[in-house]
């Protein structure tokens, strides 16, 4: 029996691997497509009916290009930080429990920021280890901005874990049966919201690869194999935080059409606040987070564990 549920759970494993590739996979596309419509041209038309085979040709474009590395970059740490990042977010994926291995974590939420905790190193070291002023830069700039943001998630994501009081990701399905907790934090909702945007790099708080003297970000130095695993990792994280807001916000996890469409309508909001909203300054991106986010957050988690103890 029980070398049956380890097969039964490897094969779960290795179709949420490929469930999750093939989802950024069309991810990207959709970005490239809405980001060309929203910039009045046509965006990959040509490969596959609309460019439907665009992603599977730009994979096999970037894994089949020869692997560089800088002369003087520390070659270990160089080489393994965007498979570990890429790793760590396969590994917040697993807290969703999947009907056929059912792997249910009563402590999810904190799976979930342990996770998202370690991609920070994965970034540092990738910047550091690239011996490359600019790679450095962004990478400095890169986890400032992470850390920054990380406080005000988790302030957010513990005033909805006092609502439900538990850890438990699948709980929030019970508790909003009757109303979605977004109608109940609209604020938060709109604070968590834009954290993870901050969270996973994503304008307007794209700084790590923005300003002119930083060319690209922390993987300036990367091509090939190692840029495509760093660029899954980020478009993983993008999805896994909009399944983490619907989760939370937005009705709980239950497999229907319309869970997918609003899994849909958040993705699409991360891309078309690209296409739309001008950079920001980044003394005003770490402004918002410590003036703005934390107050808000820590104010709302005052006043549901006064609503809690009032109540109970």
């Amino acid at each position: 029996m029980m070398l049956n549920d380890l097969i039964m759970m490897m094969v779960g494993f290795l179709i949420l691997i490929v469930g999750v590739l093939v989802g950024v996979a069309y991810l990207t596309l959709l970005k490239r497509k809405l980001l060309g419509y929203i910039q009045i041209r046509k965006g990959p038309n040509k490969v596959g009916f609309i460019g439907i085979l665009q992603p599977f040709s730009d994979a096999i474009k970037l894994f089949t290009k020869e692997q560089t590395y800088p002369f003087y970059s520390n070659y270990l740490s160089y080489y393994f930080s965007p498979i570990i990042s890429f790793i760590l977010s396969l590994m917040t994926w697993m807290i969703i429990p999947y009907y056929f291995n059912m792997i249910s974590f009563n402590l999810g939420v904190l799976f979930f920021l342990s996770c998202t905790s370690m991609g920070v190193f994965t970034i540092m070291i990738a910047g550091w280890s690239s011996n490359s002023n600019y790679s450095l830069l962004g990478g400095l700039r890169a986890v400032a901005q992470t850390i920054s943001y990380e406080v005000s998630l988790a302030l957010i994501l513990l005033s909805g874990i006092i609502m439900i009081m538990s850890f438990n990701l699948m709980l929030f399905n019970m508790y909003q049966n009757f109303i979605w907790f977004l109608f109940l934090m609209y604020p938060l909702g709109l604070c968590l919201m834009s954290s993870m945007l901050a969270e996973t790099n994503r304008t307007p708080f794209d700084f790590a690869e923005g300003e002119s003297e930083l060319v690209s970000g922390f993987n300036i130095e990367y091509s090939s194999g190692g840029f495509a695993l760093i660029f899954l990792a980020e478009y993983s994280s993008i999805l896994f935080m909009s399944l983490m807001f619907i989760l939370i916000f937005m009705g709980g996890y239950n497999l229907n059409l319309f869970f997918y469409l609003k899994l849909s309508l958040i993705s699409f909001l991360f891309i078309w606040v690209r296409g739309t909203l001008p950079r920001y300054r980044y003394d005003k991106l770490m402004y918002l987070a410590w003036k703005s986010y934390l107050p808000i957050s820590l104010n709302f988690l005052l006043f549901f564990m006064g609503m809690m103890i009032f109540f109970f």
